[in-house]
C-alpha cells in the first residue's frame, strides 16, 4: 500500500475530490495548510502598509492505496490540479507498513 500526499491550490479540492471518486478512490483526508516552495509568498496591502506574505493558503489531500490504484490516483490528481502556472503543488508517495481499522480490527488492505 501507499500514501499519496497532495499539496494543492485551495480552490481546485472539488476538482481533486471528484476526480479521486470517478478513479474508484472511496476515502481521503484533507488540511488547510500553509506554505511556500518557489512561488515565494507575495506582497499585500492593509491599511496603507505594504506588508509580505510569506506563508500561501492551500491545502493538502492525503490517500491511502493499493499497489494497483497508485497510477491512476496520481494521474486523477495532475489532471485535475494542474493549471501550468506556479504554485500547482506537489505530489509525495510513501510506503505504508500497516492500517488498522478502529472499529472492526480489519488490517491492512481489508482496512483500507
Amino acid at each position: 500500500m501507499k500514501k499519496v500526499e497532495a499539496i494543492i491550490k485551495p480552490f481546485k479540492l472539488d476538482d481533486v475530490r471528484a476526480a479521486l471518486s470517478d478513479v474508484g478512490i472511496a476515502g481521503m483526508t484533507v488540511s488547510e495548510v500553509k506554505g511556500f516552495g518557489r512561488q515565494k509568498g507575495h506582497t499585500e496591502l492593509y491599511r496603507g502598509a505594504e506588508y509580505m506574505v510569506d506563508f500561501l493558503p492551500k491545502v493538502k489531500v492525503e490517500v491511502v492505496v493499493k499497489e494497483d490504484e497508485l497510477e491512476r490516483c496520481i494521474e486523477a490528481i495532475i489532471e485535475t490540479a494542474q493549471t501550468g502556472k506556479i504554485g500547482d503543488g506537489k505530489i509525495f508517495v510513501t510506503d505504508i507498513e500497516r492500517v488498522i481499522r478502529i472499529r472492526t480490527g480489519e488490517e491492512n488492505e481489508d482496512a483500507v
